[in-house]
């Protein structure tokens, strides 16, 4: 047996978004653009896709537009906001430490062209509280960006609350909601959303195609040039087979949403359940407010490549919160932003389960990380030190 338990880095594919994707490489094909039949045969088949994932989203069809993914949506989303707000004298930007580096980077890129950055805490549980929020808007302020919910650690943040903070004092809101959407309610009028950011591969939807929602006038910048599709926000000839893909795997998910979040919260409380038998180990972020699929824990003593490397050895597909297999030798900056110390940051693991997952497949990752820990631990020099009591133990 071999357990994926990765899936907020990519989800497999559902076979129904496979199969309403099929007709658009053979059949449905022409470019919606033409003028033709064929291409208005699939102008029509787009105008459908587009009011599917809005009904989805509790947005109107011409509120969505189909980008390449949640970084392109959040860019777009982002630069747009502070472009058209400095032209008004505002370049103060408020936004999480702990956002996905596709907002991190862009407001970093920003503040080297003048913008001013608020990066607000989020606690040692990870969550943002909507007062800090209220607390840092100014005269000057363009934007909010704040994450619907954590990729790493699976808190979910309280929109609803910071929405409405930012409409009443008539500042856009944008959230990347790339790990929220297609497994908890995400309604863009209840919630205050101006903006939001989702990529289908995360629900069991292809790669490479996702949503920028844009709720009527709120101004939109172009961010690629040289077509007039998208209503001229965003050139290039639609992927139509991703969009099917997309809205299909959207539909799926949200029509299951309550029971395929009852059946992950309870393999998910399992994982947390055996796991913190583990001596000397912390469950990252709030328990409660978190992602039904989501399991962050860090272990004292051992390093994450390390970690991850052995398990895939056992039969599981895991990922950690150190940002080692990207070449960095830094930790995760989402745990160092819970106040975690690099020695503790460095020991993370992350499971991240679907609705594919079973309960067989848990007993195998509780039956293999505590062997692959306590053999990790049998090795370091560092767990020698804190058994001893060289060192003090901080978990």
């Amino acid at each position: 047996m071999y357990v994926y338990a990765d899936n907020a880095a990519t989800t497999a594919m559902s076979k129904t978004a496979i199969r309403a994707m099929e007709p658009y490489f053979d059949t449905i094909y022409g470019n919606p653009s033409s003028l033709h039949s064929v291409g208005q045969r699939a102008a029509e088949a787009l105008m459908e896709q587009r009011a599917k994932v809005a009904a989805c989203l509790g947005a109107k069809p011409e509120e969505i537009y189909f980008t390449s993914g949640g970084s392109e949506a959040d860019n777009q989303a982002i630069r747009s906001a502070a472009l058209l707000g400095a032209k008004k004298g505002k370049r103060h930007i408020i936004s999480s430490a702990f956002e996905h580096h596709a907002v991190l980077h862009t407001l970093k890129k920003l503040e080297r062209e003048g913008f001013e950055v608020t990066l607000l805490d989020v606690g040692p549980l990870g969550l943002i509280r909507p007062e800090d929020v209220a607390a840092a808007i100014r005269e000057d302020t363009a934007l909010v960006t704040i994450m619907y919910a954590n990729n790493e650690v699976g808190t979910i943040q309280p929109i609803a609350e910071i929405g409405a903070i930012c409409r009443e004092k008539k500042v856009p809101f944008h959230t990347d909601a790339v790990q929220a959407v297609g497994h908890i309610p995400v309604d863009v009028d209840k919630d205050h959303i101006d903006m939001l950011s989702l990529s289908a591969h995360k629900f069991h939807g292809p790669k490479g195609v996702g949503v920028l929602y844009c709720r009527k006038g709120q101004p939109l910048l172009t961010f690629i040039e040289g077509g007039a599709q998208e209503r001229g926000r965003r050139a290039g000839t639609e992927n139509l087979a991703g969009i099917a893909g997309l809205a299909a795997a959207l539909e799926e998910a949200v029509s299951h949403l309550d029971e395929n979040a009852a059946h992950m919260t309870a393999l998910r409380d399992k994982l947390i359940d055996g796991l913190s038998q583990i001596p000397h180990s912390r469950l990252n972020g709030d328990r409660a407010r978190r992602l039904p699929g989501n399991v962050s824990f860090c272990f004292e003593g051992i390093e994450g490549e390390s970690l991850l490397l052995l398990l895939d050895a056992k039969g599981v597909a895991a990922s950690s919160g150190s940002a080692c297999t990207s070449g960095s030798l830094d930790p995760s900056h989402v745990l160092l932003a819970l106040g975690l110390p690099h020695e503790i940051a460095h020991g993370s693991l992350r499971l991240s389960l679907s609705e594919y997952n079973t309960e067989e497949e848990m007993d195998l990752i509780l039956k293999a990380v505590p062997e692959v820990v306590a053999y990790l631990r049998d090795m370091s020099p560092v767990w020698e030190d804190l058994e001893k009591g060289v060192k003090h133990h901080a978990i």
